[in-house]
């Protein structure tokens, strides 16, 4: 046996990724293509291409577009949730700071991801079942803000048309500044002036009742 062929045959194996590492291998390169070929070009097999593996192992993972769509919401969705959270905890107990957690924290995960998730919430507007997705993360999320923003309401209950016009406010703001259009710093000062405006809408409301 020559030198060259003992050393290749005595060459360690690549490691082999657990399932969860594999997971977030996926995950990394399925964000990179939407990154830089948007949600058009994420498809499985694609996927697998860049990833460096077979379409067994993309879609034992995934299932099909949709399910691999969803996970990618899924997973900014988390992460932006634990950034506010974190935050919340150490925030000042007034209506101006917890306003601005939420906004600044929704802001900072959108630019964190950059210009693809605007991408896939698109994606997931294509299709009822996926429409239905997104809406349930977001009414996760929405209950997260209330939970923040109802104690300076002065007891009334914050409406969920309120709510959705923050979100849309949010997304807006956010893809904005992910384009360049506004700074982040105005994408965060609106955004938190529109919760402000949210909650002391609820208290007119309330007072006007009683």
């Amino acid at each position: 046996m020559s030198s060259s062929q003992k050393t290749d045959s005595t060459s360690s194996p690549r490691r082999r990724l657990s399932r969860e590492q594999r997971l977030q291998q996926l995950m990394a390169v399925a964000w990179q293509i939407v990154r830089e070929h948007g949600t058009e070009a994420l498809t499985l097999g694609y996927l697998a291409e860049q990833a460096g593996v077979t379409k067994p192992v993309v879609y034992d993972h995934f299932g099909t577009r949709a399910v691999l769509l969803a996970a990618l919401y899924q997973d900014f969705d988390q992460r932006q949730t634990l950034l506010m959270e974190q935050a919340l905890q150490t925030s000042e107990p007034t209506l101006a700071a917890r306003a601005a957690v939420i906004a600044t924290s929704y802001v900072d995960c959108v630019l964190l991801q950059g210009g693809e998730i605007p991408g896939v919430i698109a994606a997931l507007a294509s299709s009822p079942e996926l429409e239905i997705i997104k809406r349930d993360y977001q009414a996760i999320f929405l209950e997260k803000c209330r939970h923040a923003l109802e104690p300076f309401a002065a007891g009334a209950v914050i409406a969920r048309a309120g709510l959705r016009a923050m979100l849309g406010a949010a997304e807006a703001v956010s893809h904005a500044a992910a384009l360049g259009e506004i700074t982040p710093a105005q994408a965060q000062e609106e955004l938190c002036a529109t919760i402000v405006a949210m909650v002391e809408r609820a208290r007119v409301s309330t007072s006007a009742t009683q």
